[in-house]
């Protein structure tokens, strides 16, 4: 199974990037996987947030194929404890899924079609995190994850 980390937005700053990398290379040692940044449109300034996150939504629905397994991070979704996130992943893995796909909209969200298409809707926390930082807590919990699976000592109870 591949996993994608997608996120809408710019690249990653420098005070996220060397977190982002160090995790993801991890998590290399488990999983094929892969980031993919989507850009803001153009325009972005001038749209209303309902026209932006419709527009962002139109992107990533073109970018997915059908069978991808779309885990789309709102707030809205369910809440998951590292262990039940690692038997998420394990249950994804079971099933064949080729591409588990786990998004982070932008600055307003997800559009209501791109949570219509997502497999599941994931909340990392109540807190509201800056974009830039989901990104981390994303990678370094999909790492944790994998840890878990394998039943090594980076998670501790």
């Amino acid at each position: 199974m591949q996993l994608q980390f997608w996120a809408i937005g710019k690249n990653n700053e420098p005070y996220v990037k060397t977190g982002v990398e160090e995790f993801t290379g991890r998590i290399n040692k488990y999983f094929r996987v892969e980031w993919n940044i989507i850009p803001v449109p153009k325009n972005a300034g001038m749209l209303s947030e309902m026209d932006l996150r419709k527009k962002e939504g139109e992107t990533i629905l073109q970018w997915l194929n059908k069978d991808d397994y779309l885990v789309a991070l709102d707030e809205k979704g369910k809440q998951l404890s590292s262990e039940k996130l690692a038997g998420f992943i394990q249950a994804r893995a079971n099933e064949s899924i080729k591409k588990l796909v786990f998004l982070v909209g932008g600055a307003f969200g997800l559009d209501a079609a791109v949570l219509k298409r997502a497999n599941y809707t994931w909340s990392l926390s109540e807190l509201t995190f800056p974009h830039q930082l989901v990104r981390l807590i994303l990678a370094e919990q999909v790492y944790r994850a994998c840890t878990i699976l394998k039943n090594e000592k980076y998670h501790h109870k």
